[in-house]
């Protein structure tokens, strides 16, 4: 038997149905009995008992079928790596992430890509609010999933995969606390907990210096981490601007999630080395994208 006569075997002895059996292989019904005829032939004896209304399997196409069904899958599953091989997608891939809901996307989106690859180990990690781009460029993490805008010259911007309403984290002593949503022009009035490492473009957006209108907005202590600005931010030290959506993944009783009402929202995207273009890197955004869109 050929590889495809095991195919169109296998399939009849599935489908029972020779109609189905070549809608399913994309062959025309005779193809399909021609090729059970030259087994039988072969064989020496009916693989299946035919009428004008059922396809039954005899007892030898029963143990022809539990023979070759072991064998047939081993098959399929060396072509299956042989190409996944051959596109690359084998090794290690490193996904970072900078906040708790483009983590939960990242697990899912991997889980969903070992299924399709699974000669390729994903290994997830979170990115530094100090230095997100570092990872990128010395070949530590192939991918992540962080906040906009990045513009930079060795790396690619890829696919935006949430766009996030703003609020404003504060204390919860503090007369913002109070109101049901807040405005950049609100910004003036409190100091700013600063964030260092970011490109100056980044900060411009996030952490500006100034509101609309022209207004200074005063800064507070600088810091590196994300938990730390909660805990300035606790301290009364000043506040900062987030993702809405933070208020459910980092909650305190200590401080209070603001809505901003005319603020930008946060564009969360995709990031790669420009050097770092392969194969299982494209893999994965397209399986990322997949599992977003679920």
């Amino acid at each position: 038997m050929e590889l495809r006569e095991i195919e169109i075997f296998l399939a009849l002895a599935e489908e029972l149905h020779f109609g189905r059996t070549a809608d399913r292989l994309h062959v025309t019904p005779a193809r399909v009995s021609q090729a059970i005829k030259k087994q039988e032939r072969a064989i020496g004896a009916e693989l299946f008992r035919r009428t004008s209304r059922t396809v039954q399997l005899t007892p030898i196409g029963v143990e022809l079928r539990d023979g070759l069904a072991a064998g047939y899958r081993q098959i399929q599953e060396a072509l299956a790596a042989a190409a996944t091989a051959g596109q690359g997608i084998t090794g290690e891939l490193r996904v970072a992430y900078s906040a708790a809901w483009s983590g939960n996307l990242i697990v899912a989106a991997a889980d969903r890509f070992r299924a399709h690859h699974p000669h390729c180990v994903v290994h997830i990690q979170d990115s530094q609010l100090n230095d997100p781009l570092g990872p990128l460029r010395d070949g530590s993490t192939d991918l992540v999933l962080i906040e906009l805008p990045i513009d930079e010259p060795d790396i690619v911007n890829g696919p935006v995969i949430f766009i996030e309403p703003r609020a404003l984290v504060v204390p919860v002593g503090h007369p913002f606390a109070e109101r049901e949503t807040v405005s950049v022009e609100d910004l003036a009035e409190a100091p700013l907990v600063d964030i260092t490492g970011q490109p100056q473009y980044f900060l411009d957006l996030h952490y500006p210096r100034r509101t609309p209108k022209g207004r200074p907005i005063p800064r507070g202590p600088s810091t590196t981490a994300w938990q730390e600005v909660l805990a300035l931010v606790a301290a009364g030290k000043g506040v900062s601007p987030t993702c809405a959506r933070a208020a459910h993944y980092y909650a305190r009783p200590d401080i209070a999630y603001v809505p901003f009402r005319d603020a930008p929202p946060v564009e969360y995207g995709l990031l790669w080395s420009a050097t770092g273009n392969t194969p299982k890197v494209r893999a994965f955004v397209r399986t990322l994208l997949e599992t977003a869109a679920a």
